[in-house]
């Protein structure tokens, strides 16, 4: 990624210096189909910017990564682009107060999912465009000055291949051959798109009356490959949008302004979506193929609705630089689950978050590389790593607790007055941070030193001292921080006291809520209530914090886990236990056992599935090596026996089945997978559709059942962009030194993959039943992922170096040979660096979770 970087500093001096009037974009997309006349395949991008400059005579740059420029102009004078252009920049020198820069270049097609994606379908041929920029690819596209704070309005226009539709920011037509589109409002270059192609487009309207008594039509429309289009939910969709559309209307305050609502579902997509617009892309897989469970429809929901709330947070108002990326992710994905519980179908959105989202942002902000959620973004590299799960879930979480803070109203008040304030500009904290004290009549500062500009997770301990009379004499919360990250912070929680029933439920007989300050923090309001059986200190999730307990709560949770009977306290439980697993303060075996013992019982089908995520992760991860055998033979026997009891035809019987091909072995447990694809064996109820049967053969590929010819057999019958991924997913599993030996080669000495084929190859490559395997690549990582960071895109050599760290050596010698790189590579790229510290973390802990799992054996 050389000379691709953009600092701080720079994107500073440049705002100071220039403002932006608008851009005119005309791209020429014809040569996306037909035989290239050669690689790289390239199109043609004419833009003209007119910005102004404050310092007549001075100098500075525009943006555009290309193969070439034909021809540079600056306010009439032909600039020679040998001479100005080195690749990544074109230099301005001698700028006027009022200006106009031309440029006519040639810009690739990209493979990788940044800039301008091109993929072909190998199902019909088919090519399919789209574009997708954060935080700094558009410059990939059309010439530009990539910062978020250098806003404009954007004409586009292109030529495509005849047959063709094109979709962008603004409304659309077709004349003489060109497509072309309304001016956008001023945005952000990151925020602009293009998607062009044979897609197959679905359309309805939102329609509603404002309070000023208007009218408020936005046109919708969805749209997808058309090899999925019979598996297009559109109207699911569009309920979703309506639905998200009201709900933000309802509490904001202020109009959708962006005219039109297209939504594209689009292949070998690196995000869950991108928030364009007017035009917001996703990966198509939120279409399903096949069966799938509410969790999966949940999941969409959410994403929708996180991409409608950008339109206000992000879009509406951006933020003037990356450090202040939490701005618009985490209200994002605080508003996607408080518009889901508020406005849909999945009410019980909030038990998702606790138990998932907040899930990877414990495991982040445990890690080396935390920060605040507010954090120092020095440069481009920094900012793309910083999309991560302090910046959306912590930073949500946070907000969840500002809201029990603040309160609801005050909270939506100071968004609307944001809003207002704001609109198509650029803010900091500050600019949040005054118009929630004005509303919330509190001082924001100090909340946020805690809060914002801070890193570490703080956890919570229950303390609970009995009278003679068995009645609580004292409970107290215990808050403690690590080392790293010592700061205690304010905690609105709710402390709730359980006792089971006489018919055995394990049932809520009080809550408070009250605020944690300090070391200790007595909750006076429980004295004399009848001793707990189990003791919850962030009841309702109101807090961001780990939960722990004392040995009465954790010895009744051994007993009597499923028979708690409210979901959000079960999730918040196995949430808890899984931190401890993963803090080596509860043996990865025990935690095994309780998914055996009560994982049967949960009602919810989210959290039943992150518990199936979190069993395996145990086995492979935490638990001792002598004992992952048992373990592996343990948690097939149970999924199993939940598959055979679960009942016929639910999702609670698909998500056994999918758990079962996921630790299956052993001969018999293959033996049975094998029959469930050709039809010799037969789970009632159970449906083996296309994506349930390309589960069922990554196993068996894995261990050696099914081979090249089988899999290819299968893509014969799935002959799609899904089955391509899927099938050589599975021929990088299989166990052969000569199979490891070809798929390494592909992924790191050679760049024809694509980023979804870069993706299914490191999937499949890395097994943890084939770690004698792939020991000897090992060395070959350490000595490789210099090179391919320097080499390739920073969306694949991410892939490159979180993938193929060789986390299942995990013994003393790879902790070792990661330190030796480390200290060898300080002068690495920071980015880089960065990467390889979080997967020495997550070796690290590993190990010393196995070192627990080990000890509890012996004991």
């Amino acid at each position: 990624m050389p000379g691709e970087n953009l600092t701080r500093d720079e994107a500073r001096e440049r705002a100071a210096l220039l403002s932006v009037d608008g851009y005119e974009v005309a791209l020429d997309l014809r040569s996306a189909v037909g035989d290239g006349g050669g690689e790289p395949r390239t199109f043609r991008s004419v833009t003209t910017i007119r910005f102004r400059c404050n310092e007549p005579g001075a100098s500075t740059f525009a943006d555009l990564v290309a193969p070439s420029v034909t021809s540079v102009t600056l306010n009439g004078k032909d600039l020679d682009p040998g001479e100005v252009f080195d690749g990544t920049r074109i230099a301005l020198d001698d700028l006027a107060a009022e200006n106009e820069l031309t440029v006519d270049a040639q810009c690739a097609y990209s493979r990788t999912g940044e800039g301008m994606h091109r993929f072909v379908d190998p199902e019909d041929g088919e090519v399919y465009l789209y574009t997708q920029y954060e935080p700094a690819d558009a410059r990939r596209v059309f010439t530009n000055f990539e910062q978020p704070d250098l806003k404009a309005p954007y004409r586009f226009e292109v030529q495509a291949p005849e047959g063709w539709t094109v979709w962008s920011n603004g409304a659309g037509e077709l004349a003489d051959g060109v497509w072309r589109f309304a001016e956008t409002k001023p945005i952000s270059t990151y925020i602009t798109c293009v998607v062009a192609g044979p897609y197959h487009y679905v359309t309805d309207s939102y329609e509603r009356i404002l309070e000023d008594g208007t009218k408020l039509e936005i046109p919708l429309g969805a749209m997808c490959r058309k090899g999925l289009a019979p598996h297009f939910d559109a109207d699911d969709v569009f309920l979703v949008t309506k639905q998200g559309l009201d709900f933000f209307h309802e509490h904001f305050d202020y109009p959708y302004p962006f005219g039109k609502y297209d939504q594209a579902f689009v292949p070998e997509y690196n995000l869950g979506a991108m928030e364009n617009p007017g035009m917001v892309t996703f990966r198509e897989e939120y279409i399903f193929r096949g069966k799938v469970t509410q969790a999966s429809y949940e999941a969409r929901a959410n994403v929708i609705l996180h991409e409608m709330a950008h339109m206000w947070f992000g879009d509406l108002v951006t933020m003037v630089w990356w450090d202040d990326l939490w701005l618009k992710e985490s209200f994002a994905d605080f508003m996607g689950t408080f518009a889901n519980v508020g406005a849909t179908r999945f009410t019980d959105a909030w038990i998702t978050f606790a138990n998932r989202r907040k899930a990877w942002a414990y495991r982040a902000d445990q890690l080396p590389s935390t920060h605040p959620i507010t954090a120092d973004i020095r440069d481009l590299q920094d900012a793309k790593l910083n999309f991560d799960g302090i910046t959306y879930a912590k930073g949500a979480s946070v907000l969840k607790q500002l809201v029990a803070y603040v309160g609801q109203d005050a909270f939506l008040e100071g968004a609307r007055r944001y809003f207002k304030r704001n609109a198509y500009g650029n803010t900091r904290l500050g600019d949040l941070l005054s118009v929630l004290a004005e509303t919330s009549g509190r001082d924001m500062s100090a909340w946020a030193r805690s809060w914002l500009q801070t890193a570490g997770v703080n956890s919570l301990t229950p303390q609970v001292l009995l009278d003679a009379e068995g009645r609580v004499a004292e409970l107290a919360v215990v808050q403690e921080a690590p080392e790293s990250h010592p700061e205690e912070r304010p905690h609105r929680v709710a402390v709730g006291l359980y006792r089971r029933t006489p018919e055995g439920a394990l049932e809520r007989y009080a809550r408070v809520e009250t605020d944690v300050e300090g070391p200790r923090t007595v909750v006076a309001e429980l004295a004399g209530a009848e001793a707990p059986e189990l003791v919850l200190v962030n009841d309702d999730d109101l807090t961001y914090c780990k939960i722990r307990f004392d040995e009465t709560s954790l010895a009744t949770l051994r007993e009597h886990l499923g028979a708690l009977t409210d979901p959000l306290a079960r999730a918040l439980c196995w949430s808890a236990l899984w931190n401890l697993t993963r803090d080596a303060l509860l043996p990865a075996r025990d935690f095994v056992d309780l998914v055996l013992r009560f994982a049967g019982r949960e009602s919810d089908i989210g959290v039943l599935q992150m518990l199936h995520a979190w069993a395996d992760s145990a086995l492979v991860h935490y638990a001792a090596p002598e004992w992952r055998a048992t373990g592996e033979e343990l948690l097939a026997e149970g999924a199993l026996r939940e598959l055979q009891a679960a009942e016929p035809g639910s999702e609670h019987q698909l998500a056994w089945a999918r758990f079962f091909a996921t630790v299956a072995a052993g001969e018999t447990d293959l033996a049975l997978l094998k029959g469930l694809l050709d039809g010799t064996e037969t789970v009632e109820g159970l449906e083996v559709d296309q994506e349930l049967r390309w589960a069922f053969l990554e196993p068996l590929a894995a261990h050696g059942v099914a081979d090249e010819s089988v899999l290819a057999a299968e893509l014969a019958r799935d002959d799609t962009a899904s089955g391509k991924r899927h099938q050589v997913r599975c021929l990088a599993a299989r166990p052969s030194a000569a199979v490891k030996a070809q798929a390494w080669a592909q992924v790191v000495e050679s760049d024809a993959l694509s980023n979804a084929l870069v993706e299914a190859t490191i999937a499949g490559f890395d097994r943890p039943s084939q770690r004698e395997l792939t020991a000897p690549y090992a060395e070959k990582y350490f000595a490789a992922i210099e090179r391919v960071w320097q080499e390739r895109s920073i969306q694949i050599g991410m892939d490159v170096v979180r993938g193929l760290f060789p986390g299942f050596q995990d013994r003393q010698e790879t902790l070792d040979a990661t330190d030796a790189w480390l200290a060898g590579h300080a002068d690495a790229a920071p980015a880089l660096r960065r990467l390889v510290l979080e997967a020495r973390d997550d070796l690290a802990r590993s190990l010393r979770a196995q070192a627990c799992d080990t000890a509890a054996a012996g004991a």
